[in-house]
């Protein structure tokens, strides 16, 4: 092999290497940063990672609403018909926030059991529904069918 072939040789698996090393470490960041979605059913059921954040979808469960004197921390029941968790959440609220309407929320689970949120997210309209939690909904009531369209989100 001759010197000069030799050295495009190595340039070649330098680049390669360097493009696979950059491409893996994209990767993980890719996945440490992504929220999944889960309903109360799968929180109950332990599917959410420990420690790590996750989204809740579901209903306000009427009369769960209760607020801290501090005015900013509220205490609410995310459901999905099926389940309940309980969510805490120090913050302003999204103004179409109340009880029975759909709410996503983001956040970790605290003692496995309690759900603190770092942010509420509430539907915008008296006929929308984000369609995670009208699919967790109707999944948890047995009928199984998506109650919206595809691609509607928050």
């Amino acid at each position: 092999m001759t010197p000069t072939r030799k050295k495009r040789l190595i340039l070649a698996s330098l680049i390669v290497g360097g493009v696979t090393l950059s491409v893996a470490f994209m990767l993980m960041a890719l996945q440490e940063n992504l929220n999944h979605f889960y309903s109360p059913t799968q929180v109950v059921a332990g599917e959410p990672p420990d420690g790590r954040p996750f989204r809740l979808g579901g209903l306000v469960e009427d009369g769960s609403i209760s607020r801290e004197d501090d005015g900013l921390t509220v205490h609410f029941v995310v459901t999905d018909t099926a389940e309940k968790v309980p969510v805490i959440f120090t913050g302003i609220l999204p103004d179409l926030f109340r009880e029975g309407q759909g709410v996503i929320a983001q956040g970790k689970l605290e003692q496995g059991t309690v759900f603190r949120a770092d942010e509420v997210l509430a539907k915008h309209d008296e006929n929308y529904m984000p369609p995670e939690v009208a699919d967790a909904i109707s999944t948890a009531q047995g009928t199984g069918v998506p109650m919206t369209h595809p691609g509607a989100g928050i």
